[in-house]
């Protein structure tokens, strides 16, 4: 399988991809909006939204996501006590890393890790019935008001092949921990 090496933007974050990912996504969706707004007060590297207001992942599952190093620089943002999503950005250098769903099976790794000549291009669009704007798309690219069925298809079939798992992602001091009790 192919093995491809994401960083956050000073490089002590990396993270080490098997293969390739099963869908590539943005979301329109009213709480990645508003965690975009608010973690770009932070002196960010690099952007979240898209110039149409969206938020690109790209979704892997988490069996075929290995942390180089940088596990422990890790810190979780939550738009309040009970979200039930974590968007995980980088201490070191304020990187968007990833978005992970309480539970999931997989990791929706912010698209802006990659460089932008090799980053995987969105197959579809979700949650854009939460878009106030209502402009209209120009490039074909299939969009739902909720999550489509082909999201929900890939989801499954990556859930499947993963035999109903979901690994834990510790972050910061969990990490941290984790090393000194090896």
């Amino acid at each position: 399988m192919t093995k491809n090496v994401v960083t956050c933007e000073c490089a002590q974050v990396a993270i080490e991809l098997d293969g390739k990912p099963f869908i590539s996504t943005e979301c329109h969706c009213n709480s990645c909006r508003e965690a975009a707004i608010r973690l770009e007060q932070l002196p960010l590297a690099r952007p979240m939204l898209e110039r149409n207001a969206g938020t690109q992942f790209v979704l892997y599952r988490k069996d075929r996501i290995q942390f180089l190093r940088g596990q422990d620089l890790l810190e979780a943002f939550r738009l309040g006590p009970k979200a039930p999503t974590r968007r995980v950005i980088s201490r070191c250098c304020n990187s968007p890393i990833f978005l992970e769903f309480q539970s999931g099976h997989w990791l929706s790794l912010y698209s802006s890790l990659w460089p932008e000549e090799t980053r995987p291009k969105p197959q579809l669009r979700t949650m854009t019935g939460d878009r106030t704007d209502k402009v209209a798309f120009d490039d074909g690219l299939p969009a739902g008001t909720l999550q489509t069925w082909r999201f929900y298809a890939n989801l499954l079939g990556a859930w499947i092949a993963m035999g109903f798992k979901s690994p834990k992602i510790r972050i910061g001091e969990e990490a941290e921990r984790d090393k000194t009790t090896r």
